[in-house]
Formats: structure tokens, C-alpha cells, sequence
């Protein structure tokens, strides 16, 4: 299974809407709550090449990008095997 991380905040409509879809596909990733730690928005901010929005998504380490990001790899039928889950089809 792949690690994911997440950089959110608990107002961001976004980081909710990038959660369910990843809770969906029954995948666990380590949140970062960039309001309640200022030192994560700036770690956010350096691993995404100046990212300054939230949600900020990385897979195995990849800057995957935002919400419209993830939702747009599952469109396309790449993000079940960017997250291990080998779907066939």
C-alpha cells in the first residue's frame, strides 16, 4: 500500500472532498492540519514547489498537486495504481 500524505486545514471544502475520495478507496494517509501547525504550511510549501493551497496531496513521496488534481488521476484511471490498489479493467 502506498503512503499518502495530506496537507489540510479543517475548513477547506477541498481537503473534505480529497479525503472522501480517499477514504473511499479505503486508503489511510497522515494528515497535516497546516492552521494548528504553522511549521507543516511552511514543510507544505517547500515539498510542493511553492504549493500555498490546501489541500497539498503526496503519494509515496510525489507532489500529486490539489483536490482537482487527485479527483482528475482517478478520472483517468491512474490514481487505484498510483495508491497499490491494482485495479484491472
Amino acid at each position: 500500500m502506498s503512503e499518502v500524505e495530506i496537507y489540510s486545514s479543517q475548513t477547506c471544502g477541498f481537503c473534505h472532498m480529497a479525503k472522501r475520495l480517499l477514504m473511499s478507496k479505503s486508503v489511510s494517509f497522515t494528515e497535516y492540519d497546516v492552521n494548528s501547525d504553522p511549521s507543516k504550511r511552511v514543510e507544505m510549501q517547500q515539498r510542493s514547489k511553492g504549493g500555498r493551497t490546501v489541500p497539498q496531496i503526496f503519494i509515496n513521496g510525489a507532489h500529486i498537486g490539489g483536490c482537482t488534481d487527485l479527483y482528475e488521476l482517478d478520472q483517468r484511471g491512474k490514481l487505484d495504481s498510483l495508491l497499490g490498489k491494482g485495479k484491472t479493467g
